[in-house]
């Protein structure tokens, strides 16, 4: 199976997540990481096991050579899926929209997209550039069936690349989330209800219906189709197509219901204001006792403390987990200048950043706490991480999933 995605994390406002789990970097096109993950390898393994067990009985000639022939068949496979994922990156590219990684996996790869299409038009066209490259790809090695001799290795290899493209072609084109189909249907609704959520919430309850379907389906299609020839069906073929059936109906039904937590994350996130959540801020010399400082917190009502040079520009923030370790019968006898985090350029944040922007430029400059500005420059406050995924908590807590059920 083969798939886009959009990878933007559903954290609030916590630290960019270390590109764990990855799998081993294999290079860049334009620009673009691109990651084998460890199941690739097994897969890789089962594929060069299966096949070359099928090539024995097509070519017995071949001896055990044909296990090697079997390893080109699945290397040239996912080499056709990232193909796939290419076309996916290179049509988000040419929208604007950042590809974080393509990780070619179990079953098939991800395009990680980080930001969505603008327009249910362009969400259609890169959903179905995927399956169209796979359609050309199976067109392709047809025509290269035609030049060679049949029942030669190039010609079974040529059969097997012609067909397992067309299988996942037909099967993205499936439309239902996570596939590229239902992100088609998706845009098909946007475009007819005016609603990126209507279209999301759709084709993801289509999604959850066709993995059900696989569930079911599968076993039975390919148990029935072995009727005409019992010999050929085994308790270990059948224990086979049920596993594969769980394991693809599982894949679709999480991506749909991932699919619709990120489209509620999405419609939420405009409650998120900086300017909102920002804690009001006491300016103080970096040489100023602690004790003193909160007393001036105090007073003025603030719950942040900010070191200022002697011009007044900001230099630092106190930081609060640094304040609580401090005992009070020792806050006389330290400086605010040694409990602060000197600012960098990421730690400025717009007030009137809102929404994913926000969330976006929290995680671009991992922090605790950040200076939120006014558009001259005028410090405004200070903004805790912490309140931000708070609020962002809240929000989902508090406004239900449009779906009516549970995801």
């Amino acid at each position: 199976m083969a798939e886009s995605e959009n990878g933007r994390s559903a954290g609030a406002a916590g630290p960019r997540a270390r590109e764990t789990g990855g799998g081993v970097l294999m290079g860049r096109l334009f620009g673009v990481p691109i990651y084998v993950a460890p199941s690739w390898f097994l897969v890789a393994a089962l594929i060069t096991w299966f096949f070359g067990n099928q090539l024995g009985r097509v070519l017995p000639e071949l001896g055990n050579g044909r296990y090697l022939v079997s390893l080109f068949f699945a290397v040239a496979f996912y080499a056709s899926v990232l193909v796939h994922e290419l076309a996916h990156t290179v049509a988000a590219l040419r929208f604007g929209l950042p590809v974080r990684r393509i990780r070619l996996q179990f079953f098939g790869g991800v395009s990680e997209i980080e930001k969505e299409s603008e327009s249910a038009g362009r969400e259609f066209v890169l959903a179905f550039v995927g399956p169209l490259l796979s359609l050309v790809l199976a067109g392709v090695f047809y025509a290269g069936m035609l030049v060679v001799t049949a029942g030669t290795v190039p010609g079974v290899l040529l059969a097997g690349l012609m067909i397992s493209n067309l299988i996942v072609a037909v099967f993205n084109l499936l439309p239902g989330l996570p596939l590229d189909g239902g992100r088609m249907l998706r845009a098909v609704v946007w475009k007819l209800s005016g609603s990126p959520m209507t279209g999301t919430v759709a084709a993801a309850w289509v999604g959850r219906v066709l993995a059900v379907a696989v569930l079911i389906g599968f076993p039975l299609a390919t148990h029935t189709s072995g009727l005409t020839d019992r010999s050929s069906l085994t308790g270990v073929d059948s224990l086979t197509d049920g596993l594969l059936a769980a394991i693809l109906a599982a894949i679709i039904w999480t991506g749909a219901g991932n699919s619709l937590r990120m489209a509620r994350l999405r419609e939420r996130l405009p409650s998120l204001r900086a300017r909102a959540l920002t804690r009001r801020a006491v300016p103080v010399a970096g040489d100023t006792p602690l004790s003193e400082a909160l007393r001036r917190a105090n007073d003025s009502g603030a719950r942040a403390l900010v070191v200022v040079a002697g011009d007044g520009s900001p230099r630092a923030i106190v930081r609060e987990t640094a304040i609580a370790q401090v005992p009070e019968h020792r806050r006389p006898w330290v400086t605010v200048g040694t409990l602060a985090q000197d600012l960098t350029e990421g730690m400025r944040v717009p007030a009137e950043l809102t929404g994913e922007q926000l969330l976006e430029h929290l995680r671009a400059a991992p922090a605790s706490e950040y200076l939120v500005i006014e558009e001259g420059g005028k410090i405004y406050g200070v903004l805790s991480a912490v309140d931000v995924e708070r609020a962002f908590v809240n929000a989902m807590a508090k406004h239900p999933g449009p779906s009516g059920g549970p995801s």
